[in-house]
């Protein structure tokens, strides 16, 4: 194997290049990234880089110096549009190709965007470091911001505004934020911790248009008749996998791209990250993860089997784990924690806003969540089984 080719200049896929450095591949490394800059963080977006906590370049992954001993072939600020899995080819939207021998995929994902209202000035969605820092810039002007959606990315948007001293309103259609991520009873904490820093809430609400005046936004309009004025809004309703460039590609595709359980798409193609999409044997079934940890671990597990070859190729089954910040509260998650789970507070109670809850579902443990218990949740953490091999 003499030419690999990362596709993504993410977490995920600066994990995969050093991963194969350090195993040992010495053959020519090409790394294509859509966004001029070189791989950054992205969890810093919404919170020290929006409240201007933090200066950009400290959310860069790796300094210059540390990416040059990598060897590189960087082609940032370049689209991939296409991948022929037979001639094993890349092609770029300038035109160039990248031949391989093996190719990552790690493009990410886009933010998903509402039927309406993206065409008005002060409508934003965030997802690169520009979009944080346009962002940024209006929120300086003191405007009156409405978040569409209560997941991590908006809970997290809507608590660093209102670290900013805005008026903020969140929007969400169902009953508590999180409440896919967490389930309603720990939702309604994060609910009221909103509420006690002044945020308001539009729980159960869906957005049915916005108005403007002269081409930007004034307004959010819900379903109820309720109209919320807003200088700044921030669509944050979740995200799809970045995988429009391989849609004539004879790549499967689904949520994602599909993976067996070694992160292996086709003949010398794997993939890593929020993109891919494989069977876990704990989850009963397919699944993706939009985590930071998984960026990271993945992308080891897809650069490793890709070096040893399908035959020799280890499965990837982890423990999900990830976080939310909010104010002052750190929000922790090992396992799933499904909205249908029974909860078991095992250490703390919900009042002290102290805790950690187990998620029980099928009769088995399937999650375990920490509110401002980092440590006490480690303890608790083996309780939950260790996948086996799918």
């Amino acid at each position: 194997m003499d030419r690999i080719v990362v596709v993504g200049a993410s977490a995920a896929g600066l994990t995969a290049a050093e991963t194969l450095r350090r195993q040992g591949f010495t053959g020519t490394l090409t790394m294509v990234g859509e966004e001029l800059r070189p791989p950054y963080d992205r969890p810093p977006l919404s919170k020290q880089i929006l409240a201007g906590d933090w200066e950009p370049h400290k959310a860069t992954l790796r300094p210059e110096e540390a990416l040059q001993p990598l060897g590189l072939h960087l082609k940032l600020g370049r689209r991939a549009t296409g991948v022929d899995p037979v001639a094993r080819t890349v092609t770029l939207d300038d035109g160039d190709t990248a031949d391989y021998d093996g190719l990552i995929i790690s493009t990410g994902l886009r933010p998903r965007r509402l039927p309406f209202g993206h065409d008005l000035a002060g409508v934003h969605v965030l997802r690169t470091l520009d979009d944080t820092l346009t962002l940024r810039a209006q929120l300086l002007a003191g405007p009156r911001v409405v978040v569409i959606g209560a997941g991590f990315l908006g809970s997290e948007i809507a608590a660093t505004a209102r670290g900013l001293d805005l008026d903020v309103t969140l929007v969400d259609i169902e009953p508590t934020p999180l409440f896919r991520q967490v389930g309603s009873e720990v939702g309604e904490l994060v609910a009221q911790l909103h509420r006690d820093h002044g945020v308001s809430m539009r729980l159960r609400r869906q957005v049915a248009g916005m108005s403007s005046r002269n081409g930007r936004v004034t307004a959010v309009d819900l379903d109820d008749g309720t109209r919320i004025p807003a200088d700044v809004v921030v669509v944050a309703i979740g995200s799809v996998p970045a995988t429009d460039w391989l849609s004539d590609s004879g790549i499967p595709l689904g949520d994602g791209v599909l993976c067996d359980p070694t992160c292996h798409v086709v003949s010398g193609v794997y993939a890593a990250g929020d993109v891919a999409n494989w069977p876990h044997p704990t989850a009963g079934g397919r699944i993706r993860l939009e985590q930071r940890t998984n960026a990271t671990q993945q992308a080891i597990t897809a650069a490793t089997n890709l070096l040893a070859g399908p035959n020799r190729a280890l499965p990837y089954a982890p423990v999900p784990f990830g976080w939310t910040d909010h104010y002052d509260t750190k929000i922790q998650i090992h396992g799933w924690c499904p909205p249908d789970a029974h909860i078991e507070v095992v250490d703390g109670d919900l009042r002290s806003r102290r805790f950690v809850a187990l998620y029980h579902a099928d009769g088995r443990v399937v999650g375990a969540l920490g509110w401002n218990s980092p440590r006490a949740l480690l303890r608790y953490r083996a309780r939950l089984p260790e996948p086996t091999a799918a």
